[in-house]
């Protein structure tokens, strides 16, 4: 069986962060640029930078909410730095990320990826109802052979505890399995479990945590197969 040069042939299964790896998380706001305005972008910035800061923390504090709560606490704390941006969007865009938008090539990457006989999945900060919706709305199911949220550790990434449910829900060993992220961070906590990281850097953005490197670093998940 003929894999990417990516994919080593020891592995068994190809799995995926979800947020900002298969979905595009500036999507929601992107969708009600109109009634949130000018600020939209450095809005959704400040959204996304603090959703992660607080699963960083609680985790290092040794404590959890699901992350459905964090994207709530995230936003309230983004429209507090921009006063200016009307807060009645708000039901709106919580209602957007639920459903975010895929990125285009996600769909013909899974489908030829488990073609080679490979398991295919996610892994995700997301809580189980979030990453539930978001796979319906993208209609990704027959696509992917687990989803797993960290809400079965009770701890969020980049902790090994994450990585691990991998491991459990697989039946496979960490050099059997290819992780794919858009977030550096991400890719650390891969490596340090001892997964083949691959890190889709889409934007160009320079690398960091060099002693925890990425197998490969793409500009698209097509480059996969």
């Amino acid at each position: 069986m003929s894999f990417s040069a990516l994919i080593p042939a020891s592995t068994k299964a190809v799995i995926f962060d979800a947020y900002g790896t298969l979905f595009d998380v500036h999507s929601a706001v992107v969708r009600h640029m109109a009634a949130v305005g000018p600020d939209a972008a450095r809005f959704s910035e400040v959204w996304r930078a603090k959703q992660l800061e607080y699963s960083w923390v609680l985790s290092l504090a040794g404590r959890y909410e699901p992350f459905w709560t964090l994207t709530e606490k995230a936003l309230d704390y983004a429209f507090a730095r921009f006063p200016q941006i009307d807060s009645s969007v708000r039901p709106l865009l919580l209602e957007a990320y639920r459903s975010l938008d895929a990125y285009p090539e996600v769909r013909e990457t899974l489908t030829a990826l488990r073609g080679q006989g490979l398991k295919t999945g996610i892994l995700s900060n997301g809580d189980p109802g979030m990453l539930n919706a978001a796979v319906e709305s993208a209609a990704l199911a027959d696509d992917l052979d687990v989803i797993l949220s960290v809400d079965a550790a009770q701890v969020f990434k980049t902790s090994p505890r994450t990585y691990e449910l991998v491991l459990q829900a697989l039946s496979v060993a960490t050099n059997e399995v290819v992780f794919v992220s858009s977030n550096r961070w991400d890719i650390a906590g891969a490596a340090a479990i001892g997964f083949t990281p691959v890190w889709v850097n889409r934007l160009g953005l320079p690398d960091e945590y060099v002693e925890l490197a990425p197998n490969a670093v793409i500009s698209s998940l097509r480059e996969l197969v």
